[in-house]
C-alpha cells in the first residue's frame, strides 16, 4: 500500500471513529430526555395512598389525573409534529422537558387536588414533544446504518425510565418526604434539559425539502397523483397503516401488561406474588428484545420479515401462557418468550414507519402515528376489564394474541408502501 493510500485510510477510519462517537452522544443524549418523559408519567401512581389523604379525594379521582395527562398529550402530539417539521426538533425538545419537569417539580408545592389536575395537564402538553422531536432528530442526526440501534435504544431508555421511578421515587420518599421527592424528580429533569442544551450542537434537524423542487415537495399516493405534503400526508393509506399498526401494538401487549395479573389470578387462581413475577418475566423479555431488536434490524435489513415472524412468534407464546392449567416455569417461560418477540418488533416498527415517511416529515409523520398508541392504550383496558367481569378471563390472552396477529397485515401494507 502506498503512503498516500495509508493516508487516505487513515483518514477515513478517523472520520468512521468520528462519525460513531457522535452518533453514540446523539443517542445517548436523546435516550436519556426519553428516559425522563417515561419516568414523569408513573410518579404519581407509587404515591396513590399518601395523595389521597393529602388532598382527601377518591382513587378514581386521582386516576383521572391521568387520563387529563393522556388527554393533553394525545390531542397534542400531531400539532407538535407539524411545528417539529417546520422550526425543528431541538428547541422544542429542551423546553418541553424543562416545562414537563418543572411542572412536575411544583407538584410537590400545591395543596389543592385541582392545581395537581392543572399541573399534569400542562404537563401532557409538554409530553407532547417527545415522539416527533426524538424521531426527527435521530432521522437526521445518525447514521443510516445504526438507526435500527438507536430507535432501540431509545425506547428501552423509556422503558427504563418506567421501570426504575416507582422505586426512586419511594425510597426518596421513606428518606424525605413525598414532597421533597416529587420535586428532587422535578429538578432532575431540568438539569437533563441543560445538558441537551449545551450539548445541542450535536443534534441535527431534519431539513424539509425546497418548496420548488417537486419530486421532494409533493407525495406521490397509490394512484400515482401527487399531493402536497401535510394532513394529505397523514391521512394517505401507508401512514394510516403506519397509525393502525401503533394502536394494534398498545392495543395487544399493552391489554396484556395491563390485566395479565388478574387474568391468571382469576382463571388459575394464581397465587399474587407468582402471577406479579410472570408480568416482570414479560416486561424484562419485552426490555432485552428491545436491544436486540435494534442490532437485528441493522444488520439484516430486512424490518418487515423481523416484524412478521416476532409478531407471529409472540402470538404463539402469548396463547401457550394462556392455555388451561399450564406448569408456572411453562408459563414463565412463554410470557418471557412472548415479551422478548414483542420487544424485537419495535425497533423495526419504527424503521418501517421511517421508510415511508418523505424527507423532512418525520416529526410530523411520528406525532401522527404514536396518538395510536395513546388511543390503543385507552381504548382497550375498559374491553379487557368487561371480559374480566362476564367472560372468561383467559380470553385476555386470545384477545391480546389475535390483536398481535392482526399487526401482520399492517406490516404486509407498510413494507408494499415503503417498496414504491
Amino acid at each position: 500500500m502506498s503512503s498516500e493510500d495509508c493516508g487516505k485510510a487513515c483518514l477515513d477510519q478517523t472520520a468512521a471513529l468520528s462519525t460513531n462517537r457522535r452518533d453514540v452522544k446523539v443517542i445517548g443524549l436523546i435516550s436519556t430526555a426519553h428516559m425522563f418523559s417515561h419516568a414523569y408519567t408513573i410518579v404519581l401512581p407509587p404515591l396513590y395512598p399518601l395523595l389521597k389523604e393529602e388532598f382527601g379525594v377518591s382513587y378514581a379521582a386521582l386516576g383521572f389525573v391521568m387520563t387529563a395527562f393522556s388527554i393533553a398529550s394525545g390531542i397534542g402530539q400531531t400539532p407538535v409534529g407539524f411545528l417539529v417539521d417546520r422550526i425543528g426538533g431541538r428547541g422544542l425538545l429542551i423546553g418541553g422537558l424543562i416545562l414537563m419537569a418543572a411542572s412536575i417539580g411544583a407538584v410537590g408545592l400545591v395543596h389543592s387536588y385541582w392545581a395537581l389536575l392543572a399541573l399534569f395537564m400542562v404537563a401532557g402538553i409538554a409530553n407532547t414533544v417527545f415522539h416527533p422531536a426524538d424521531y426527527a432528530i435521530l432521522s437526521a442526526s445518525v447514521d443510516r446504518s445504526r438507526l435500527g440501534r438507536a430507535f432501540s435504544v431509545h425506547t428501552f431508555s423509556g422503558n427504563v425510565g418506567w421501570a426504575i421511578t416507582p422505586t426512586v421515587i419511594i425510597v426518596l420518599t421513606a428518606w424525605m418526604d413525598w414532597r421533597t421527592a416529587v420535586i428532587l424528580i422535578g429538578v432532575a429533569g431540568i438539569v437533563c434539559a441543560l445538558l441537551l442544551w449545551s450539548q445541542s450542537s450535536v443534534l441535527s434537524d431534519e431539513k424539509a425539502p425546497e418548496p420548488d423542487a417537486k419530486p421532494k415537495s409533493q407525495a406521490v399516493d397509490s394512484g400515482g397523483r401527487t399531493e402536497k405534503l401535510g394532513m394529505a400526508l397523514l391521512l394517505s393509506p401507508p401512514i394510516l397503516m403506519a397509525f393502525l399498526f401503533f394502536l394494534l401494538v398498545s392495543a395487544g401487549t399493552g391489554g396484556l401488561r395491563a390485566f395479565l395479573v388478574s387474568a391468571l389470578v382469576a382463571a388459575e387462581q394464581t397465587p399474587l406474588s407468582v402471577a406479579n413475577g410472570a408480568l416482570t418475566g414479560f416486561l424484562v423479555g419485552g426490555a432485552a428484545g428491545i436491544l436486540a431488536g435494534g442490532v437485528v434490524v441493522d444488520r439484516l435489513g430486512k424490518p418487515e420479515r423481523t416484524a412478521v415472524f416476532g409478531f407471529l412468534l409472540t402470538a404463539a407464546f402469548i396463547v401457550l401462557a394462556g392455555l388451561p392449567s399450564m406448569p408456572f416455569v411453562i408459563m414463565l417461560g412463554a410470557l418471557s418468550a412472548a415479551g422478548f418477540f414483542s420487544g424485537i418488533v419495535q425497533p423495526s416498527r419504527d424503521i418501517l414507519v421511517r421508510n415511508v415517511t418523505p424527507e423532512g416529515q418525520a416529526g410530523k409523520v411520528f406525532g401522527f402515528v404514536s396518538t395510536g398508541l395513546s388511543i390503543g392504550g385507552a381504548v382497550i383496558p375498559p374491553v379487557f376489564g368487561w371480559i374480566m367481569d362476564n367472560s372468561d378471563p383467559r380470553w385476555v390472552f386470545w384477545l391480546a394474541a389475535a390483536m398481535v396477529l392482526a399487526n401482520v397485515l399492517t406490516v404486509g401494507g407498510l413494507a408494499r408502501a415503503a417498496r414504491r
